[in-house]
């Protein structure tokens, strides 16, 4: 039975990603027989290279893409040299899980009314008398920079909660004594020893990163440049055409950025040897580099401090946006305040909640069980899914692979809307709650089963009674992860349910193009305390099983 789930898990996460590719692959070249296109051809490409302002595009998505990974890790690495094995390093840790559980678009959604050019940092500046002096636009700027600045800033939790695990593995306090006790200060001791051990563990979380803003859409909808738009923001218009006609040049569109981000981590991998080459020469030849000047503290401090503070500041600005019913400008606080808005959001709020909730629990609920027996199946046969089958769904556009999956199962009759979309969040849920899952599985001890089994217990017995109550923290967090990780999908959710199933993120994004702000507020407020109510009670179910556990103890 075990192996029987254990495959048909695997049948069910690998056909989305054949499907995905063939979908996407077909209509690039001019192959859709229900548009009576019967003869492949280089239609879609000719389309596609004769936009004017294709090249351009692909800039604004290489600097915003690659740029924002670049920046989020040498965030990362800064906060990590100055904090690691240092006691404010718990309360950096503690922090991690409500800002992972932040979604994109909320943040995005909060990011634009405190620095848009009638925000609330436009207000201070006002105030502080420089008002006839430049003000820096990071919404819609031409450049991208506001969608690479917000990208970095979203991404830098995530690089350090996946640097955790790996410095434990590395006993960097070991490493720092020995480093120290040969001369080496504690510049040095991070810059040539730590980080060429650090950064090659981290791969999969950079390449994750760095696909994820090389063709983002929700955020470039918000904040993203609009003339021209990034590369995603392309091929999403082309594909949301009336037009069907234009479905190849979509096509070609999404094979094309998939092509990019396959150069990009490609990039990314030979600047990452080069890095690591040049530590090992500087190894063997044992000669104590100059390391460059060290920043400044209250800088640093900015950078640990408020960057990882900054996404949490926005919850208060939607919620005061949401309240506002009169704020001129450049007034600092609303003038006026109602609860009008709400008031008239209620009814389709509670629709749009419900979807939200139903679509994670179903996701998240199916996932955790795949993922833990397919954990259990590796435990027992030494044989798993593969960890680059896992990560596809992680580090490949969305964009390419939804694109081939929306036209795969237009073929299917009937309109299963929410099969679709379920099956959708489904595969990029259960990534995360495998690799969740995946260290405590494999640091769980097997002895405890051994003495289980020869006390009577049989195996469910054992595994229900001794194994569960170990790891039923890890399952509780893996299981908000997985929530929070549904409630921020919006791709899958608009290109699979074809605009009938509607949720706190697709509406969110819809209205934050052009609605009034306290409406957009109220929808960026709910969506992102959705995703900490999840890891708010996973964090009180946990504790109360390790207190519980204790007492019996």
């Amino acid at each position: 039975m075990l192996a029987i789930i254990f495959f048909i898990t695997l049948l069910l996460f690998a056909s989305p990603l054949i499907i995905g590719f063939l979908g996407m692959l077909a209509p690039a070249f001019a192959w859709l027989p229900a548009l009576n296109m019967h003869q492949p051809s280089l239609l879609g490409w000719q389309q596609l290279f004769a936009w004017p302002d294709l090249g351009h595009s692909i800039g604004l998505t290489l600097l915003s893409g690659l740029g924002s990974t670049l920046l989020a890790l040498w965030w990362c690495y800064l906060i990590l040299r100055r904090y690691w094995l240092t006691p404010q390093w718990q309360k950096i840790e503690r922090l991690l899980a409500p800002l992972l559980a932040f979604p994109h678009v909320a943040f995005v959604l909060g990011f634009g009314l405190m620095f848009s050019s009638t925000g609330w940092l436009a207000r201070i500046w006002h105030h502080l008398g420089l008002a006839d002096s430049f003000y820096p636009t990071l919404i819609h700027d031409r450049y991208g920079l506001g969608l690479l600045f917000a990208l970095a800033i979203k991404e830098t939790p995530f690089l350090l909660l996946m640097s955790i695990s790996i410095l434990k593995q590395l006993d960097i306090k070991r490493l720092y004594q020995v480093s120290i006790s040969l001369g080496y200060n504690h510049q040095q001791t991070w810059h040539n020893v730590i980080l060429p051990l650090w950064l090659p563990k981290l791969r999969l979380a950079i390449f994750a990163v760095a696909g994820y803003g090389l063709a983002v859409v929700d955020v470039a909808l918000i904040i993203g440049p609009t003339h021209p738009s990034t590369l995603s923001m392309l091929i999403w218009q082309w594909f949301t055409d009336g037009d069907l006609t234009q479905l190849p040049r979509a096509a070609a569109g999404a094979f094309l950025l998939l092509s990019i981000v396959i150069i990009t981590f490609g990039l990314l991998r030979l600047a990452e040897w080069w890095r690591l080459s040049y530590a090992i020469s500087w190894q063997y030849k044992g000669a104590i580099q100059q390391h460059p000047r060290r920043i400044p503290s209250p800088i640093a401090t900015f950078f640990s401090r408020g960057l990882l503070l900054l996404p949490l500041i926005m919850l208060p600005i939607l919620a005061i946006w949401s309240f506002a019913l009169r704020w001129r400008f450049p007034d600092l606080l609303p003038s006026r305040y109602s609860d009008r808005f709400w008031q008239q959001q209620l009814e389709p709020l509670q629709q749009l909640v419900s979807n939200s909730i139903t679509l994670a629990l179903i996701s998240s609920i199916l996932a955790l069980i795949m993922a833990i027996i397919c954990l259990e199946y590796r435990q027992k046969y030494q044989r798993g899914i593969p960890t680059i089958l896992i990560a596809i769904p992680m580090i490949a556009p969305q964009l390419s692979l939804l694109f081939g999956m929306q036209i795969a199962i237009s073929f299917v009759a009937g309109q299963h809307f929410w099969l679709w979309v379920s099956w959708s969040h489904w595969l990029y849920v259960f990534p995360y709650i495998y690799l969740t899952l995946d260290g405590p599985w494999r640091s769980y001890d097997q002895r405890l089963d051994q003495t289980a089994r020869s006390l009577g217990l049989n195996g469910w017995q054992t595994w229900w009674r001794v194994k569960f109550p170990q790891l039923k923290p890890a399952l509780w967090l893996a299981f908000a992860v997985g929530c929070s990780v549904s409630l921020a999908q919006y791709l899958p959710t608009q290109m699979l349910g074809a605009g009938r199933v509607s949720t706190l993120t697709t509406e969110a994004v819809t209205l934050a193009s052009g609605q009034d702000r306290r409406i957009s507020a109220i929808y960026g407020l709910l969506q992102g305390l959705l995703p900490l109510v999840f890891f708010t009670l996973a964090m009180v179910f946990a504790q109360r099983k390790t207190s519980q556990t204790h007492i019996t103890r």
